[in-house]
């Protein structure tokens, strides 16, 4: 808000100013203006002068005191100013007394776990006046409370008011605030006839007024109104709901600001009453500003002493320069009701405290919108982007910290090393793999827990956290935990933000348009995040001092807006609002580096959709000029830059994702580039450093080959050119690659996430697919299907077991060692054939539904929760059930089933009641003799779909679904004789759903690769053991491509298939199992990360268990 005021007053006043008498008369009151007197006016009593604020005005409308100097006392701390003259003794006596009332009381900020409000008079922006007299910014806080989640707005009801006039709307308010109706005339005559923002004149006013300062000692209306709002006094604010009315018509009309982050701050320590999930509501309005130059102001919270600072992202605030009394300054203003929630709590300083609070739409209305069709919150729009299971771009590792290790590692090795260096042409072995969690995308090395160790810091996209492992010193690794981040995190990097010497983390959240930046506790554990919007769909981001300050900098790619952030940081480890700069069209990530040899830092982008790569050079200063654009390969992802030639010059490399090559583009001493250079690798390159691997001294290249589940390494030649690619094998999609000397033998190493394996490939620089012999447990009589799944919440898996010939159903509890534990037995209906394990009545509990083949029906066993189970519930099906699978189909958040009828052919779909019980809603016929059923979208419209195999005519069904829980046929598929059972996954890595079905009849498994339309190329047959019965798919030989497992019931084996990644198969090994196998499914039995075989033997009366033995 404002600090100056106007001249308005009710009598003649003369006042000595610089020896010179200065007159000030009140203007002259138009006819339709009502004055009021001072007999009116409500005057402030000490309590209330507290929320006041002081203020001093531009020498052009006539200055009260001298403005040569100004001083800010310990009384700020209540939102006051005062302001000193060269000549204290010729201002007015009164001015003094009132000055000396105000700051009389300067503790009194008042916590209460009752109601957190943030008055108006907590920011005051920076302002100039013509007389040079510059007021620093000051960010306060006057009074906090806590405001307990489920408030009611204290101006409720007031959109039922009508639009009025200014003049009128404010009629109600001229015996509450002195001289009302003048500042009301004066805010008229300031606005335009035709105001901005499809404004009208009185609405344009209305915003005006509020920011227009009133006369000392008289409370302005935005003080007075926020007094009322913060004190929850409907009674008193009725007055106001006319003008209320006025101003949000007008503030909602106004376009909503992009998020952004304002602060504010106090000279105390706040944070025990602000713990992470506290909800808290603002019901001032409330002027913010997003500049943080206090920090850095020893006159205001200086660097001693305890500090607490405000970080608040919002989403909805209007900036409203234009419709103020200030045209100058940038103020923006929060609605009341803003409601936030605590996100976390940082101390990245001595007795400094940094409270981060995010604004969300609460769920109660805080703010009645004004008018029908107005939008107090921004419009929410879900863009196709945000939607896909792996968004187009993912951040690269960021490469200027990666090269600071690398270096350091070097400079560290190198006098070590015998000076005839030894060049090695294999510088990698095979990889080791460390689990992480979902979807790795990007990695960073640093000193985390020690000053000896390279641990590695793993960010993982699908569960939005990041994962430390601390090295162990012989280059393996031990998980230290998670941390949480933004949404959908793409990229990490490691530095030290607030000068502390300690390695902190930022992340790029493409989810959220943030960036989360947490500091280190030194002991490789970490701070709650601190986070800051930058631009849309952030990718990446490098850290380095652009502006020469001493202190980091962040630098931000910004895939869906074609920009770049910048975020200039302080010695606190706190960064500016990001300034933006245009790049190219969707950048994927950004490296920088001196490219024109003048002493500053450069960028340099990848541009995804235009094939190009953007040089920006640096002024020095923070700031960068226009982009250069050198043409590269088709969809550039990564790019790194070294001296590749030799030439003191810095080089560029870039990944070719959508040509598979590397482009080298060498650099001139000007800074630009020469024509690019393209060296082939594998498929879908995706992320590329360099580093000396092979003790030459030349730099070598390794890339990460998404699509093709390895990374290439080539060698350099010293001239710019390059060696052969050398490929070795990882996890499956590697996105990012990063390295270091992991065991401490003066080698580089290399570690490599994988996206969908969710592991991390350690090589270090210099399964086959087997299994055991099988152990047998007794179930009871023919045993048909068998499930898997945690069913007593001990963390290890347990399996349950359809005995056909005694209709019981047998569960089994595991030990964590590969053995199991008969627990009990359960009766069930005749026939039980088919089972599964899924939550039916939503207690969080795995229940099991079986198929009784017998009876027609469905039994459902709900689970206690310890591994045992309630009575069976029975449902009807069609005739002979023989298959069902359990999804939600018609979209009502229960689980549904599916189930084959082999008697009737069809297949039934029953829909969840949410109590465990089902009611058969839709039958839809299929082909003869339906035996086994699946359910994805394979028509990439977001509904579910079914396929069926049909035994009886040698045939699968495509079903298509209508979103509903019905179905309707699209086609059929010959596939081989008595197709028993089918499974849907993604085979060649094409991410379009494929099949396996296995045929009884025939002896073979028929795949059939995705079309993505619902149909499928023609199928292509394995032959595998006698009388195939079922089949299932995994990694067996831990090589990241997916296998077959099929249990073959007429020769009691396993046959296993390994995978080519691409579709096809090898020939099948088998394995004997006991009599009559029908079902095999796989698991980790023995928890060591490894998928092991149980197979149901329904001739033999029991289970075989098949340990996985791969290395």
């Amino acid at each position: 808000m404002p600090v100056r005021n106007i001249p308005a007053y009710t009598e003649q006043t003369l006042i000595p100013l610089n020896n010179e008498l200065t007159d000030y008369q009140r203007p002259v009151s138009s006819k339709n203006m009502r004055v009021q007197t001072m007999l009116t006016a409500n005057m402030l009593d000490d309590d209330e002068a507290n929320n006041f604020r002081r203020h001093f005005r531009k020498k052009n409308v006539r200055v009260q005191t001298d403005l040569s100097a100004l001083t800010l006392a310990d009384e700020e701390i209540n939102g006051f100013r005062d302001v000193s003259s060269k000549d204290r003794k010729n201002a007015p006596v009164q001015t003094v007394a009132i000055t000396e009332n105000i700051v009389s009381n300067r503790d009194d900020i008042q916590i209460d776990r009752g109601d957190v409000s943030f008055t108006e008079d907590d920011t005051i922006k920076d302002r100039k006046d013509s007389a040079n007299v510059t007021e620093q910014q000051i960010l306060t806080t006057t009074a906090i409370n806590y405001e307990i989640e489920g408030g009611i707005s204290p101006i409720l009801g007031y959109a039922d008011e009508p639009i009025l006039p200014l003049a009128d709307a404010c009629t109600p308010l001229t015996d509450l605030l002195h001289n009302c109706l003048f500042y009301v005339q004066l805010a008229l005559s300031e606005t335009p006839e035709q105001p901005p923002d499809q404004l009208t004149v009185d609405e344009s006013a209305a915003i005006r007024l509020y920011t227009i300062e009133w006369d000392a000692p008289y409370r302005s209306l935005y003080s007075m109104l926020n007094f009322h709002l913060k004190n929850n006094d409907k009674e008193k604010l009725v007055p106001y709901f006319k003008y209320i009315k006025l101003l949000v018509t007008g503030l909602v009309k106004l376009p909503c600001i992009p998020p952004l982050t304002v602060w504010r701050g106090v000279t105390k320590n706040l944070s025990a009453e602000f713990p992470p999930g506290t909800k808290v509501t603002w019901w001032a309005f409330s002027s913010c500003t997003t500049e943080m130059t206090v920090l850095e102001n020893n006159m205001y919270l200086g660097n001693q002493g305890d500090r607490t600072l405000f970080s608040v992202e919002v989403m909805n605030g209007r900036t409203i320069k234009a419709h103020s009394h200030f045209v100058t300054e940038d103020e923006i203003l929060l609605f009341s009701g803003t409601h936030m929630v605590v996100q976390s709590q940082l101390n990245p300083a001595p007795e400094l405290y940094i409270i981060h609070l995010k604004q969300i739409i609460p769920e109660e209305i805080t703010l009645e919108p004004p008018f029908e069709g107005a939008h107090i919150y921004p419009k929410t729009q879900r863009h196709w982007y945000h939607k896909k299971r792996f968004a187009i771009p993912i951040c690269s590792v960021t490469i200027l910290f990666i090269g600071a290790i690398i270096v350091g590692v070097l400079l560290a090795t190198r006098t070590k090393i015998n000076p005839i260096a030894v060049v090695c042409d294999v510088p990698f072995g095979v990889g080791t793999t460390y689990v992480t969690g979902l979807g790795p995308v990007s990695a960073v090395l640093g000193y985390f827990s020690n000053s000896k160790e390279l641990d590695v810091i793993v960010v993982n996209q699908n569960d939005n956290d990041v994962i430390v492992l601390f090295a162990n010193g012989n280059g393996s690794f031990t998980n230290k935990g998670t941390y949480k981040v933004g949404n959908i995190p793409f990229c990490v990097i490691s530095a030290d933000f607030n000068n502390d010497n300690k390695r902190d983390l930022a992340t790029a959240n493409f989810g959220d348009d943030t960036i989360s930046v947490l500091f280190s506790n030194a002991d490789g554990t970490f701070q709650a995040p601190m986070n800051y919007t930058v631009g849309t769909l952030p990718n990446s981001l490098i850290s380095a001092d652009f502006n020469n300050d001493t202190k980091l900098d962040l630098v931000v790619s910004n895939f869906f807006d074609n920009t770049i952030s910048v975020l200039l940081g302080n010695e606190y480890g706190i960064f500016d609002t990001p300034v933006t700069y245009a790049a190219g069209d969707n950048p994927t990530s950004v490296i920088s580096a001196d490219f024109n040899n003048d002493n500053k830092l450069d960028l340099a982008v990848p541009n995804y959709n235009n094939n190009t790569v953007s040089v920006l050079f640096g002024n020095g200063n923070g700031s960068f000029q226009s982009p250069m654009s050198y043409t590269v390969g088709k969809i550039p992802y990564s790019l790194v830059s070294s001296d590749f030639n030799n030439d003191n010059i810095s080089d560029l490399a870039v990944a070719n994702s959508g040509e598979g090559t590397i482009s080298v583009l060498i650099g001139n001493v000007n800074g630009s580039f020469q024509s690019s250079i393209y060296y082939p690798v594998e498929y879908f390159p995706f992320s590329v450093i360099a580093a000396d691997f092979n003790n030459d001294n030349n730099p070598d290249l390794v890339v990460a080959n998404r699509e093709s589940n390895s990374v290439s390494v080539l060698l350099g030649n010293r001239n710019g050119t390059f060696q052969t690619a050398i490929r070795y094998m990882v996890g499956a999609l590697p996105s990012s690659v990063t390295s270091g000397n992991f065991d401490n033998d003066t080698n580089l190493d290399l570690a490599v996430t994988n996206y969908d394996s969710n592991t991390v490939s350690v090589l270090l620089g210099m399964g086959n697919g087997s299994f055991q012999s099988p152990i047998n447990y007794g179930v009871g009589t023919n045993p048909f299907s068998i499930i898997s799944t945690d069913f007593n919440y001990d963390k290890i898996l347990d399996i349950a077991v359809t005995n056909y010939g005694q209709s019981t159903v047998r569960v089994l509890l595991g030990d964590g060692q590969g053995a199991f534990i008969a627990q009990g037995i359960y009766t069930v209906g005749d026939s039980p054939s088919f089972a599964l394990a899924a939550d039916f009545n939503n207690d969080n509990k795995s229940d099991v539904a079986v198929t009784n083949s017998g009876e027609s029906t469905v039994s459902v066993l709900l689970s206690n929760g310890n591994g045992t189970f309630q009575v069976p519930i029975i449902c009807e099906a069609g005739q002979n059930p023989s298959s069902l699978i359990s999804f939600d189909f018609n979209n009502d958040t229960k689980l549904d089933l599916a189930v084959t009828n082999s008697g009737d052919n069809t297949v039934s779909v029953l829909l969840a009641n949410g109590n465990g019980s089902f009611r058969v809603a839709f039958t839809i016929g299929v082909g003869f003799t339906p035996s086994s059923i699946i359910s994805s979208d394979f028509n990439n419209d977001k509904i579910l779909d079914l396929i069926v195999t049909n035994e009886g005519q040698a045939s699968i069904s495509v079903l298509l679904g209508i979103g509903n829980g019905n179905f309707e046929t699209l086609t059929t598929y010959i596939v081989g004789i008595y197709p028993k059972s089918l499974i849907s996954v993604d085979f060649n890595y094409d991410k379009i759903l494929d099949l396996a079905v296995a045929n009884r009849g025939d002896h073979t498994v028929s795949v059939l690769l995705g079309i993505g339309n619902g149909y499928f190329h023609t199928p292509i047959r394995y032959r595998v053991g006698n009388l195939p019965f079922s089949v299932i798919s995994s990694d067996f030989n831990n090589d990241t491509k997916l296998d077959l497992a099929v249990a073959n019931s007429g020769d009691n084996t396993v046959s296993v298939l390994l995978g080519n990644g691409n579709g096809t198969f090898l020939t099948r090994m088998d394995y004997a199992v006991g009599t009559t196998p029908l079902s095999v499914i796989f698991g980790d039995v023995d928890n060591d990360k490894k998928p092991d075989l149980i197979v149901t033997n329904s001739g033999s009366g029991d289970v075989s268990v098949l340990r996985n033995r791969c290395k």
